[in-house]
């Protein structure tokens, strides 16, 4: 049953997006690929749900690198059921689970890289996340940060003792943050893994392999709590970072977080305009569209839990068409 629907799927997504210059562009959000289910980040695939998904992709769809996908949705010459696959923030699983599941199926991927976290760094959410995680007793009390108290005695009390913290930390300001978030592990008083995220020679490797690697800040923050000295520096020294690690010109560009008019506004899509990048990726929910502004192009979610529902979910993206900036 499952293939005959995915057949009709397929048929409905040549429909929908045919080649040339109807054509439209499903580009798919990653952070993470698991060894096996993590309970603190459900919606995170696993690699045998990545494995099929890349397995639909390649017998339904047409996945394309996203710099090569962009040059042609801009000039009309996109193949039907286009799809390009990203991850973003620069994961070590990145390349130890999901890199060797995208070369079994021949698909082309980008990483957006935030730099800042290279070789040993954390990025802050993960600092709250594996604090959380590695927490003892009942309940974790917070009461020292100005923060509640949070039962953590199930895993569903620690999922929703993380949505907590990281909706409150999130848009704080960036020292602030980090503030927190530091005492927040100090109180909780265990030793946090340092190998959450890619090494330098691992992002050299993954463009070897053929992968795409883009730049995505260097400490990922929200670009609208900064000033305009601060986005330019962020933007402009992940970018250069990544250049003289590749010793190739890095051509496009994730905004952290990615929610227009939220996360970054027109003055980000002018910088990053003007540092050089050619195509660059919201969180905006939809698929892109010929005319689009190739440097606000929005993504779609992958918390799908079967074939025929991930693949339904990228034919329902066709017929969106996202806002962004003018």
């Amino acid at each position: 049953m499952s293939k005959i629907a995915l057949t009709g799927l397929s048929h409905m997504g040549s429909l929908l997006s045919p080649s040339g210059m109807k054509s439209k562009l499903a580009i798919l959000i990653y952070h993470r690929v698991f060894h096996s289910p993590d309970p603190l980040s459900p919606g995170e695939p696993t690699a045998s749900r990545f494995d099929w998904q890349m397995a639909v992709l390649r017998r339904y769809f047409t996945p394309l690198a996203l710099s090569e996908a962009a040059a042609r949705l801009e000039n009309g010459t996109l193949p039907e059921r286009a799809v390009s696959v990203t991850f973003d923030d620069g994961y070590a699983d990145n390349f130890n689970v999901a890199l060797p599941i995208l070369r079994k199926w021949e698909i082309p991927a980008t990483f957006f890289i935030a730099t800042g976290f290279l070789d040993g760094g954390r990025m802050w959410n993960d600092t709250v996340i594996e604090a959380v995680r590695a927490a003892k007793g009942e309940p974790l009390d917070l009461g020292e940060l100005g923060m509640e108290m949070h039962a953590i005695s199930t895993d569903n009390g620690r999922r929703s003792t993380l949505h907590a913290l990281l909706s409150r930390l999130k848009y704080l300001p960036p020292g602030e943050r980090q503030e927190k978030v530091l005492s927040l592990a100090k109180v909780v008083g265990e030793a946090l893994p340092d190998d959450l995220m890619m090494t330098s020679s691992q992002v050299r490797l993954m463009h070897l392999a053929g992968m795409e690697i883009g730049a995505h800040t260097v400490n990922h923050p929200i670009l609208t709590r900064l000033s305009p000295q601060e986005v330019e520096k962020e933007i402009l020294q992940s970018r250069v970072r990544l250049e003289d690690m590749l010793g190739k010109k890095v051509t496009s560009f994730a905004y952290p977080n990615g929610r227009p008019g939220v996360d970054y506004d027109r003055t980000h899509v002018e910088a990053v305009r003007k540092a050089g990048f050619e195509v660059s990726v919201s969180t905006s929910w939809g698929c892109a569209h010929r005319n689009d502004d190739l440097l606000q192009l929005p993504r779609i979610a992958t918390w799908d839990q079967t074939p025929v529902m991930f693949s339904a979910r990228i034919i329902k993206s066709y017929i969106r068409r996202t806002a962004v900036f003018a």
